[in-house]
Parts: structure tokens; sequence; C-alpha cells
């Protein structure tokens, strides 16, 4: 899907029901109609801490990541790039303070579905009521991956497979948020980034 600006909420109805639900005529106008266009700049935060999520995040054009704090440090949880959904899961469900924070790492243009509407709309229609499945199903998987990887790979083969499943953050993303969602120092990542390029 092109990411320009001249994007419309008719094609971002479109390329959602391409990915998760086929949808009618009239199913494009109802989630054409409750999508809420957003930009934000560099640095700027999408959802603060302490900030209830109400929306799920569809990122157009930009880089996103979500992190948390522990012990005074930033801990990167998730990074996105274009056509991806981003969410504070637990905010939405529980209506609940964030512990998350999703900040913009680049111009940013996102497209937010309000979870009352989605959930309003899914009530009405099969279509969109799988729409809203598939993408939490595609959240939870995520999340779940993640958290196998951090479990069971070396620290090769975390950066080996996000080189392979997400290219564009590795060329985008600063290094320090890399080495945090993978869970390594900055060293222990530049010591993984030069092995892989001698053995590439």
């Amino acid at each position: 899907m092109p990411t320009n600006l001249s994007l419309t909420t008719r094609d971002v109805a479109r390329e959602l029901a391409r990915r998760y639900s086929t949808m009618t005529h009239d199913e494009l106008d109802i989630l054409e109609s409750i999508l809420v266009p957003m930009k934000f700049s560099k640095g700027e935060k999408i959802l603060d801490e302490g900030q209830v999520c109400r929306h799920i995040f569809w990122i157009v054009k930009g880089l996103v990541r979500q992190f948390y704090y522990k012990n005074n440090k930033e801990l990167t949880e998730y990074m996105a790039t274009e056509n991806t959904i981003c969410m504070s899961i637990e905010s939405l469900f529980k209506e609940t303070p964030s512990m998350q924070i999703i900040q913009a790492l680049e111009p940013t243009i996102i497209f937010a579905i309000p979870m009352h509407e989605l959930e309003m709309a899914a009530m009405k229609s099969v279509n969109i009521q799988m729409l809203y499945r598939k993408i939490l199903e595609e959240s939870l998987i995520i999340s779940q991956q993640h958290a196998d990887m951090l479990r069971f790979e070396s620290a090769q083969d975390r950066y080996q497979k996000l080189v392979k499943t997400a290219p564009q953050l590795v060329l985008r993303a600063p290094l320090v948020y890399i080495a945090s969602y993978l869970q390594m120092t900055p060293e222990t990542l530049s010591r993984v980034r030069t092995a892989t390029l001698l053995n590439g």
C-alpha cells in the first residue's frame, strides 16, 4: 500500500479489509466512518504512561516503539513500521491506565480505530467482527513469538530473526532500542551484528 500523505480513510479501510476480512461496500463505509487520522512528530508520544488506551493504531507511515520503565530504565517491548497494528492491549481491554508508552521514532501517520466504535460495528457485521478478531489474534501471536524468542533463542539467532522478519526495523530504528527489544546490551548487539556481517 502506498504510504504518501494523499491516502484517504477509504484507502485505509480497503487495506484493513484486504488484510483482515472481506467486506461489502456498506461495511467499508462503516469502517471508514470510524477511522481517525493522526499525525505525530519524531519523538512525540502517541500514548503516554498513565493514559488509557482507547484505540487500535494502524501505522500508515513511520516507525513507532512501545516501551516501559523498570528500575528507571527504558525497556523496549515492541517496534513497528508501516502497515502494522500497535496498541497497549491490557489498557485497551481493561480500560485502565497504561504502563506502556507508545512513541513515534520518525514523523508518523496513524489511522486510529476507536475501540468502542469498533465493538459497536462488530455487533452489527460479521465481517467487521472477523476483522476485530484477526487484529487481536495477530497482536497476541506477535507478543507470544517475541516472548518465545527471548526465552529460547541465542542473541545471534534473535538478531538474525529480526533481520529476516523486520528488515526495515533493523535499518531504521536506533541500535539502543533494537538492543533493548532483543534484551541484550548495545555492546552484545554490536558483536552480534559484526559476526553476522562476517558470516554473511
